[in-house]
Formats: C-alpha cells, structure tokens, sequence
C-alpha cells in the first residue's frame, strides 16, 4: 500500500475553528498529532480550545489580508512544517434580492457575506499555500500539503433568501478545481466539503430548538437527523488521508435536496 500524508509531527491551521465544523476538526487534527493553529475572532473560546488541545490561538479575521498574513505566519513559523489549512469561517444572512415590501437586498450585506465567506477563503487559502510550497515535500509524488474549503449545500442548491449566503458558497465551488490547477506545480492538494443541515451550537439547546431542527431534518433521505461536527471532521480527516483525493467538490448532507423554502 501507498503511504498516506502523516499529520503526526505537522502544523495545521483551522479558521473558525473556535467552534461548530473548525472546533471539530481542530479536535481531530490534534488527536491525529497535528499541532493546531486556531484562527478565530473569537479570543476567550479560541484560546480555550488551543489550550485544551495543545495547540495556539490566533487572532484572526480572514477577510484581513494583514491578520491572515500573521497567522499563517505563526503557523508556520515553528519547527512542524505547515501541511493543512482548513477553511470553516463563514457568516450567513437571509434576504431576498427583493424584499416583500419592494425594497433591494442590502448592498453593504451582501458584501459582507461575500467578503468573509467567499473572499476570505480565498485569502486564507492563498496565502497558506504559499506558506506550504515553502516546506520540503512529504512524499514520493511531492506532495506538501492539503486545502480543505468549506461551501454548503445552499452554494448548490440555493433556498429563497439565500442569495448572499448561496454567492459566496458557490464561489468556494467554483474556486476548487482552478485552485486544485494552480496548486498542482507545488504539491498541493484543494478539497471542498459542501455540508447540508448540520447540528452545531448555533440552533440553541432549548425545547424549542429541538422542534426546529427536527424540522430542519425531515428532508434528509437517511439518516433521519442532522449531521454533526465530529463526522465533518471525520470526512475532513479521510480527505486528508487519500491522497489521490484531489479538485473534488463532496457533498456532506445525508442525501437532502434543498426545495425552494
């Protein structure tokens, strides 16, 4: 058998990864030996979980170019050479492109969906694979390391109200296989996860929440439930672990197929 890139004695860098989908594959980034970076603007959470899990916190917003560039540099600034970044930082909004009362979805919003979702992907994914063509390589075929971007279902399938939140996740789609061009001269791998309904603490714990969310998960063909973090990570891990894995775009949503509401 081929042997798979060993995360045992590397650094990674997670962005959002002070919670939901980054919190979980930070956890199993560092349990797979992997010394984290958790980028977040987050500090008391970020600094909570690097601590919890041998790694370091990193003030980060991605759609800054300057606090991106410090990140990455402390990320791979220590004696690990940077072999992952993992892209999860993301926001979401709901409004339609023409609202009820006849009034034009809000410009500033939408930019600002797109500036963190879609651009600061870009940003974190750009300059940390600089960063990583700059380590020797890990393997016979040269591989050096592997981007992992975080779209949705919704980049796909987009509902009504989603059209800022849709842009910018169809835009991770669409980065994916030039980006997996481009990067091929360094020995970089680019990965994309398009997740579907998944638990994360953002719903709430209360009664109430559990009713939405059961909502929520009635169109997913099997299992019946909502997806969690932890498989996020799992698959995220898997990706990694496959080398021949390679420009793909995975769904992660259980078989669900968004309607139009």
């Amino acid at each position: 058998m081929l042997p798979a890139m060993d995360l045992n004695g590397t650094a990674a860098i997670v962005s959002g990864g002070a919670s939901g989908l980054g919190e979980a594959t930070a956890r199993a980034l560092a349990a797979a030996g992997s010394t984290v970076f958790v980028a977040d603007l987050n500090k008391d959470k970020g600094t909570e979980l690097a601590a919890e899990i041998g790694g370091t916190f990193v003030a980060t917003d991605v759609a800054d170019e300057d606090s991106v560039q410090a990140a990455v540099d402390a990320a791979a600034g220590g004696s690990a050479p940077l072999r992952v970044i993992i892209n999860c930082a993301g926001i979401g909004w709901a409004q339609r492109t023409v609202n009820r009362d006849g009034s034009p979805h809000d410009l500033a919003t939408y930019r600002k969906v797109i500036d963190v979702n879609l651009i600061g992907t870009f940003n974190l994914m750009r300059i940390g694979a600089a960063a990583v063509a700059k380590t020797p390589a890990a393997d016979a075929d040269g591989q050096r390391g592997v981007v992992i971007n975080t779209s949705s279902v919704a980049g796909i399938e987009g509902q009504t109200g989603q059209i800022a939140y849709s842009s910018s996740k169809g835009g991770i789609i669409g980065m994916t296989v030039p980006a997996a061009r481009d990067l091929a001269a360094i020995g970089v791998r680019v990965l994309t996860i398009c997740p579907g309904i998944i638990d994360t603490p953002i719903y709430g714990f209360a009664p109430e929440s559990e009713e939405f969310k059961a909502k929520l998960a009635a169109p997913v063909v099997f299992p019946k439930r909502m997806g969690t973090s932890a498989e996020f990570a799992k698959l995220a891990l898997a990706l990694i672990d496959n080398d021949y894995m390679n420009a793909e775009v995975i769904r992660f949503d259980g078989g669900i197929r968004f309607q139009p509401k």
